[in-house]
């Protein structure tokens, strides 16, 4: 347990971050999952893709992945929804 009053507030804000943090990147999962699915079965792939696009944008500014991470993430999207439509 943590000794000193800023600590323990440090404890308190962390486990705050941690929660949203998780939310942000359980939501940015499910929606690059449900991307692929889509270029899988090829029913409005673009759309999902789209999508799946903005949510890792929202969660590259808001610190939750890196922003070279969600670049990386949408690159292979991309080439895998060029590659779909061929």
């Amino acid at each position: 347990m943590a000794n000193t009053t800023s600590a323990q507030k440090r404890i308190r804000s962390n486990e705050r971050k941690r929660v949203n943090n998780q939310i942000v990147r359980s939501k940015t999962r499910t929606v690059i999952r449900a991307a692929r699915e889509a270029l899988d079965e090829k029913t409005d792939a673009k759309a999902a893709v789209l999508l799946a696009i903005s949510e890792l944008d929202k969660a590259a500014s808001k610190g939750v992945i890196h922003k070279r991470n969600a670049s990386r993430r949408k690159g292979r999207l991309m080439k895998q929804l060029e590659a779909a439509t061929k």
